[in-house]
């Protein structure tokens, strides 16, 4: 029996090496190899006649041009990849016999794929929309698939109900429109009538859904899972991913304008970010229930738009996933992988979860229709660490040529191989479980609290995170044509806070409708009182995890800050500034009225990175006026300037200033801000009364609490 390796970070890509080619330094051939000596012109019947037939060059140039693109996926189409690795802190043998999950020293490679759903492969990165967190294990018992999102419930509870789900929230079939939006009729119609998506509309018109940075979210398996030991004991288990960096996101005016300017943001910043050395970091944790406490909750643990709040069960952080390496080809690799929650190993089982159940088929038929057939495992990124064997033959594009005679089992001529393996070595064994009941379509009770937790989550939040969703929501549903829709939504809004119910009725010009929430989703033959939303009073009021206020690690590592200069600038300030935020980890970009260069006030020329044509300040965390006396010419009389020290204001982004630049906020800042821009606790530093030195330290630990939402009490550019 051939001995399973050790594993190292670098497994994967000695794996995919063997597939990869460059071009430097070769001759242009066609796909039989034989070399091109003209590929500038077709053959022609003189240098001014017809193209001959027999032109095979052209032929197969233009034949594979026609067919380089593929289906793309009906969700989660626009994504962004990377490769890296993960290792558990300690030996989880006490919970599950998965390999990947004992030793501290085995570096197991991870490729991960970040996702919007909605929109096509060309849509934006920052549509409001939940993101897919997609990681692949390539661990040596086989590639472990955990398909997860970056929200850890979801709209619906039956896998029976997601065609109609993303039918309504795709363009409409009439007009094709909107892209990448869940703004109109069709969406809030269907969620209108099914109470059970509530929970989940609240986490995805809050910030959540407008994350600053893939690096800068969480993720979650959503189901339960179960973990299983070597003794065959199992328990539940919810897995999530925790952001070394903290929980951060843009606002929905931002996100906007981010993407009109730059659509691939998140995933250029991933893109730089790894090839800058910062390697993006999570920690993978996990919350753990006995299999004999599965029916302690209010809830039921197989109902995927419910939640573990983590005050009841911890997070058990159990190990750290790093990023550290960009794809070489994005087709290739990020288009082509093929995830399946199917994926497992020994370990690792699924539960009852009737959405994740139907994962489980569908995931299947999509690599089929996309990828042509069957074999979509032997493309490279699909392939596994761990040695493949079993009696799988042909299909469409087959690639592993098979030795021998025999392709069935049981068989003696091939003295019964491939074998079966036992449990003790490694081979998957289900879960036992005992299982009784009348076959029917129907729901556990429990699956009837629509409206609890998403009480519990709009309570949890921050005054600024509650204020953005009820704009969210004035927003979506402003855009909605059917006022009895509307009326539907704030019915039921209304069984999850009364103040919130009130704020959107108000941003929509309506009034609260009396009435309970309408329930759709019922048999035909049922009676619909049966299938009326219940709502558990819990005994919990408010989780503090659920708040991204409360996740916030205080660094400015990789975070982007625009230093806005002119000729005549004041160079000790603008490079002291620098140093600083690089000594840290964050980059600065010089931001001038033009390209090139700019002139400092001693005669120094200092690269520009952009004109303020070709960024704006959406594009970064923080902005700095240094000082210069000839600056303030330069900018008072440059609306450009003006504008995007303005911006960052709105944006609660924070601005900082040394002698002449203050004056520079003043005129940007200082008549939206009745009680002074010079207040600190609102994010606006200027240095005209403290040391360059104090400056910097307040500027650093202003930039790392990412923004000050309290200033959007003090302006009149939000609607509530």
């Amino acid at each position: 029996m051939k001995k399973i390796e050790p594993l190292s970070g670098d497994t994967k890509q000695i794996d995919i090496n063997a597939f990869s080619e460059t071009d430097v330094g070769q001759y242009l051939t066609t796909d039989e190899g034989l070399r091109i000596n003209d590929d500038q012109n077709s053959l022609k019947a003189g240098n001014r006649g017809p193209t001959l037939l027999e032109d095979f060059l052209l032929r197969e140039k233009i034949m594979h041009f026609d067919h380089e693109r593929i289906p793309e996926r009906v969700v989660h189409a626009r994504g962004a990849g990377a490769y890296g690795y993960f290792q558990v802190y300690e030996s989880q043998e006490k919970l599950t016999k998965a390999v990947f999950l004992q030793d501290p020293q085995t570096k197991t490679p991870v490729f991960v794929r970040f996702s919007t759903v909605a929109g096509s492969r060309g849509s934006s990165d920052l549509a409001r929309d939940v993101r897919g967190f997609a990681v692949r294990f390539f661990t040596n018992q086989g590639n472990y698939d955990l398909v997860g999102n970056n929200m850890p419930v979801f709209f619906i509870q039956d896998a029976l109900k997601f065609p109609d789900l993303i039918h309504a929230v795709k363009p409409e079939p009439n007009n094709e429109m909107p892209q990448a939006a869940s703004a109109h009729d069709t969406f809030w119609d269907f969620i209108s009538l099914m109470p059970e998506s509530i929970h989940m509309i609240m986490w995805i018109m809050s910030d959540r859904a407008i994350p600053r940075s893939l690096r800068m979210m969480e993720g979650f398996g959503v189901h339960s899972f179960k973990f299983i030991n070597l003794d065959g004991k199992s328990s539940f288990v919810k897995f999530h991913w925790k952001p070394l960096l903290g929980v951060h996101s843009v606002i929905w005016n931002e996100a906007l304008l981010i993407s009109g300017q730059d659509p691939d943001f998140q995933r250029r910043d991933l893109w730089d970010a790894i090839e800058n050395g910062d390697y993006p970091e999570w920690e993978f944790g996990v919350q753990i229930v006995n299999e004999e406490d599965e029916h302690k909750f209010d809830f039921d643990l197989l109902d995927a738009t419910k939640l573990i709040p983590e005050e009841l069960v911890p997070v058990i952080r159990i190990g750290k996933m790093v990023l550290n390496r960009n794809p070489e080809n994005y087709f290739a690799e990020t288009e082509q992988v093929a995830f399946h929650p199917a994926h497992l190993v020994s370990g690792i089982d699924f539960t009852n979860d009737p959405l994740l159940q139907g994962r489980l088929f569908s995931y299947t038929d999509t690599q089929l229709s996309r990828l042509g057939g069957p074999n979509f495992n032997e493309i490279p990124i699909n392939r596994p660490i761990a040695a493949v064997h079993n009696n799988q033959r042909d299909g469409h594009m087959r690639q592993t040529i098979n030795k021998g005679q025999v392709s069935y089992a049981p068989n003696s001529l091939a003295g019964g191989c491939p074998m079966q393996a036992g449990a003790n070595i490694g081979g998957f064994v289900s879960t036992a479980e005992s299982t009784s009941g009348v076959k029917q379509r129907a729901k556990n009770d429990k699956f009837l609290d629509h409206f609890s937790q998403a009480a519990l989550f709009f309570n949890s939040l921050a005054i600024w995170e509650q204020r953005h969703l009820v704009q969210a929501l004035q927003f979506e549903l402003g855009k909605v044509k059917s006022t009895v829709i509307c009326e539907r939504i704030l019915m039921m809004l209304a069984q999850v806070n009364a103040d919130l119910t009130t704020r959107v009725a108000k941003g929509l010009g309506m009034i609260v409708p009396l009435g309970l929430p309408i329930n759709g989703s019922f048999p035909a033959d049922a009676n619909p009182k049966d299938y009326q939303s219940k709502r558990t009073n819990l005994s919990l009021p408010k989780s503090p995890a659920l708040s991204m206020a409360n996740q916030q690690d205080e660094t400015i590592k990789t975070r982007r800050v625009a230093i806005l200069a002119a000729d005549g600038v004041d160079e000790k300030t603008l490079f002291s500034i620098q140093k600083a935020l690089a000594d840290l980890g964050a980059y600065s970009k010089i931001i001038a009225p033009s390209g090139g260069k700019v002139t400092s006030r001693d005669g120094t020329d200092i690269k520009v990175d952009h004109s303020y044509l070709t960024t704006s300040s959406v594009m970064f965390d923080a902005v700095y006026i240094p000082g210069g006396a000839k600056i303030i010419d330069a900018f008072t009389g440059n609306g450009y300037a003006i504008d995007f020290i303005r911006e960052a204001y709105r944006h609660c982004k924070t601005i900082a200033a040394s002698d002449e630049g203050c004056d520079i906020v003043d005129v940007a800042c200082g008549s939206q801000d009745p009680v002074g821009v010079s207040e600190a606790s609102i994010g606006v530093l200027l240095g005209r009364d403290i040391t360059l030195e104090q400056l910097t330290i307040d500027f650093i630990a202003a930039i790392a609490k990412h923004r000050h939402w309290q200033r959007e009490d003090k302006i009149n550019t939000l609607l509530a």
